[in-house]
């Protein structure tokens, strides 16, 4: 029963941001519905279905039903529930443009929230493409004053060995990629990651893996990064065909303001297919893994669970559940139509993960998170979802997790 009300509250709210920013939205009124290549089924988003209810208060002066010149905003203000939070209220969603008739759709992700648990966040991600598709701009700027348990070392960790932490964390980062050839990119960028104010209570008789690990009040991360990407998806917001490769090596030097000298390397490869051929249904594949090469990371730069910069693997897992020096992630997510128009879908995800401890072990158990999810359409022009799933992990670990856009 709890469980409904919040889901009640989620959608009420979706309803609200409709109506607030309803004149960002496609044009309903002139009954210009953006048609499938493959049938004629009209596709409808949220902003349709107000219009049909209240046609004389939701409106809007788009025309196209692609994404052009003019950002197409795709905006949810709700209340929430999610594991490593308890209730949140938060502001979320993207901007979907192009720089150029010829340009690839740019994308700028954005969210702010606070939780039950006191945590603050604050992210804005962009990917974007100058006129030609010659150059990418990638890059990240995140704020969070973040209250969070810490529970070891290792995907063997116990639960119930829960270390709080407290800390205030900042990160930048950019990229600049240079077209080399096809659908291939490659380039150069900066990273930095602060964390500052770090403390943490022992709660149990056993030292604590961050103890044992050694660090301090305060530590960074910065270096010189570079990235290749080979990327042929038709969507970035919600891909239903093609494929995803990035390659991204770091190098945190102690003259750049690190605490230490370490590198790393990150690897993300996704697959997307229809299935069965002829239908609207995807299946999608998703490997991220993220290895020290060298040296020894801050104890809040190792990999963790749902810490990467989407902050997305792991569902059914609280964020930071399972944590140390080499990671690797895979996850397949089947997605489907509940109604013709496409206001309504569905999913079924499965993941596995698995973690060594500290710099220089081995991996240690997998383990697997799965559930169901519902997608709503928020905006038929960029093909935004909103994303509500609910995860199951091992030792009674469940949870709710809503995001603006596919995860992968």
């Amino acid at each position: 029963m709890i469980r409904c009300g919040r889901f009640t509250l989620l959608i009420l709210c979706v309803l609200l941001s409709a109506h607030v920013f309803g004149a960002l939205g496609p044009d309903t009124a002139t009954n210009k519905l953006p048609v499938n290549r493959k049938d004629s089924t009209r596709q409808i988003d949220i902003m349709d279905v107000l219009h049909s209810l209240f046609r004389s208060g939701f409106s809007s002066a788009a025309k196209s039903d692609v994404v052009g010149l003019k950002p197409v905003f795709s905006v949810v203000p709700a209340f929430g529930y999610e594991l490593q939070s308890r209730m949140a209220v938060l502001l979320s969603g993207n901007v979907a443009f192009r720089t150029a008739p010829q340009s690839r759709v740019s994308v700028i992700n954005f969210s702010t929230c606070y939780t039950q648990n006191a945590q603050f966040t604050l992210p804005l991600l962009w990917d974007i493409w100058n006129k030609n598709n010659d150059y990418n701009f990638v890059g990240e700027l995140k704020f969070y004053s973040y209250p969070q348990s810490t529970y070891g070392l290792g995907s063997n960790s116990y639960i119930g060995n829960q270390d709080p932490m407290n800390y205030n964390y900042i990160r930048f980062s950019e990229t600049v990629l240079r077209h080399v050839a096809g659908s291939f990119y490659a380039g150069a960028g900066y990273m930095m990651d602060n964390h500052w104010g770090i403390s943490h209570q022992e709660i149990n008789s056993a030292i604590a893996d961050f103890g044992n690990y050694g660090t301090g009040t305060h530590t960074v991360s910065s270096g010189l990064t570079v990235t290749g990407i080979y990327d042929t998806r038709d969507c970035s917001i919600n891909p239903t065909s093609g494929f995803y490769a990035m390659s991204q090596f770091r190098e945190n030097l102690v003259t750049l303001g690190s605490t230490s000298n370490w590198n790393s390397i990150i690897v993300d490869v996704r697959k997307y297919f229809r299935f069965p051929a002829n239908s609207h249904n995807v299946l999608a594949f998703w490997s991220y893994n993220s290895l020290t090469l060298s040296g020894n990371p801050p104890y809040l730069d190792l990999p963790a669970t749902l810490w990467d910069s989407n902050t997305n693997t792991g569902r059914g897992y609280i964020q930071g559940r399972f944590r140390g020096a080499q990671m690797v992630y895979g996850e397949s997510e089947y997605r489907f139509r509940l109604t013709a128009d496409d206001l309504l879908g569905g999913v079924l995800f499965v993941n596995g993960q698995s973690f060594s401890a500290a710099p220089g072990t081995r991996f240690q158990t997998i383990q697997p998170g799965f559930g169901p999810g519902l997608r709503v359409k928020l905006n038929k022009v960029s093909r935004t979802n909103i994303c509500v799933d609910y995860g199951f992990g091992k030792e009674g670990s469940k949870g709710l997790f809503v995001n603006v856009g596919e995860l992968f």
